[in-house]
């Protein structure tokens, strides 16, 4: 745990208490202020009361007894309106901050060399924080990795002289952050997202391009129009040794790109490859090229930077997360491969990207607004299709005529016939679970469904599972 010593002596009201919140209020008690917890929720005000901490309705609370408001990431704080804390903490001039900024200013205060990675973007920052934080790892780099990837960041092992944290952030947090100040800050892309919690994609920028403004070395990507303008900026006021530019496109005016499945550093009118991607199969297709141009980039603006042989050498161990492109294993020459993650049609997009052809595609769902008609460009890539979930008639219908498909229903059905169907296929086939649906119709959530996947696969005969089956 990093305990919270900027507020101790203080009294500091915490608001939402989920997994983050709770660990936040018990790292400001640890550290010696008087904390008090809320939340809307009779069930997050319990698992509080359980934790030992002091719980109270602070709706008609004296807010000027507090110094801060700490709020949770998933709690409003601009849009569609502040939520009813943050209107009654600013009334009372409290400042309303969250996680990430008491980490901010923990670290100021210690003064350890502490290196500080944070990543954000609207796609593969999950992937580049773990992919950054494996590598230092295999550097031999004592490394916590945490944030909006899994662990709560205040629940990481305390600051201490050489550790390194490399944080996942995003944009809520970073909005909660006001003097975020990583070591490197990296913004992979921006599209169109949470725009419910922003108003405009404008101020989804901005808040995204916070990070990057605030740190000491910038990583940007600029293959969208949003990116490339911050970078701009920050060569600008920054200048341009302290940013570095990154792009999956082999043509882009960029610091560190892809060109033929390597990561190659431009600088001077040279180009010098760091790393071969070619047969890392966790980072497999351009979103993962550039989830590895920004990990590389990174790691060379670290005030103790990599070298390109620890660099190189880590991504070829790099195991990937689970639900993302995920490779399982084998049975003969049929890959199987668990994209459970992918909800929209615009993450299975880069699924079907990564493999030129002879995909058995299970797919279905909950489905989404615009269901899979833009992935028809790609249905050239699809062997058959294997219909799964209140999707079925749906999909059947965009199907039909382009992509011979089976109705199966169930996951477990269409793992079978996508199995037995790639066995029988000449080349290189593979099963890809990449289902463009949300997975509530069957399932709690995308994990609870890769896992099932990964145990109906691992259950096939003459399976060679990569993960150590189920």
């Amino acid at each position: 745990m990093i305990r919270i010593t900027t507020l101790a002596g203080r009294r500091v009201a915490v608001f939402g208490l989920g997994a983050s919140g709770i660990a936040t209020a018990k790292a400001l008690v640890e550290g010696g202020a008087d904390v008090v917890c809320s939340d809307d929720s009779a069930a997050g005000v319990e698992a509080a009361a359980a934790a030992g901490l002091k719980t109270a309705d602070l709706k008609d609370a004296n807010w000027a007894v507090f110094t801060v408001l700490v709020l949770a990431p998933g709690v409003p704080l601009t849009h569609p309106a502040p939520h009813w804390t943050v209107r009654a903490a600013r009334l009372a001039g409290v400042d309303v901050i969250g996680d990430l900024e008491l980490f901010c200013r923990e670290r100021r205060l210690q003064n350890f060399d502490v290196p500080l990675v944070c990543i954000t973007g609207t796609n593969g920052k999950s992937t580049t924080t773990a992919l950054t934080a494996h590598l230092l790892k295999e550097a031999g780099r004592d490394t916590e990795v945490g944030g909006n990837i899994g662990t709560a960041m205040l629940s990481l092992g305390e600051f201490k002289p050489g550790r390194h944290y490399v944080i996942e952030c995003s944009s809520y947090q970073i909005d909660l952050a006001p003097s975020l100040d990583a070591s490197v800050g990296v913004l992979l892309n921006v599209t169109p997202d949470h725009l419910d919690r922003h108003g405009t994609i404008e101020n989804y920028a901005a808040v995204k391009a916070q990070l990057v403004l605030g740190a000491a070395r910038a990583v940007v990507g600029v293959d969208d129009k949003y990116c490339r303008a911050i970078a701009e900026k920050l060569i600008a006021t920054k200048g341009a040794d302290k940013v570095l530019r990154i792009s999956a496109r082999a043509d882009a005016e960029c610091d560190v790109g892809a060109d033929g499945g390597k990561v190659v550093l431009r600088q001077g009118g040279a180009t010098t490859e760091i790393a071969d991607l070619a047969g890392v199969g966790s980072l497999r297709g351009a979103h993962n090229a550039e989830n590895a141009c920004a990990t590389a980039a990174a790691l060379l603006s670290l005030p103790q930077p990599l070298t390109a042989a620890e660099i190189a050498g880590g991504m070829k161990t790099f195991p990937g997360l689970a639900h993302r492109m995920e490779e399982l294993g084998h049975q003969g020459r049929t890959l199987f491969v668990n994209d459970s993650k992918a909800t929209n049609a615009d993450s299975t997009e880069k699924a079907l990207l990564s493999f030129p052809r002879d995909i058995f595609w299970i797919l279905g769902g909950k489905p989404k607004s615009g269901g899979i008609t833009a992935l028809t460009p790609y249905f050239d890539r699809v062997a058959k299709a294997y219909l799964i979930g209140e999707a079925t008639e749906e999909f059947a219908a965009t199907l039909e005529g382009k992509v011979a498909f089976d109705r199966c229903g169930t996951l477990d059905a269409a793992t079978a016939a996508a199995a037995r169907d790639a066995a029988a296929a000449s080349g290189e086939p593979v099963v890809l679970l990449s289902p463009a649906c949300a997975s509530f119709d069957q399932y709690r959530n995308f994990e609870v469904r890769g896992d099932a996947f990964r145990a109906l696969v691992a259950a096939l005969p003459g399976i060679s599972m990569k993960r150590g089956g189920a």
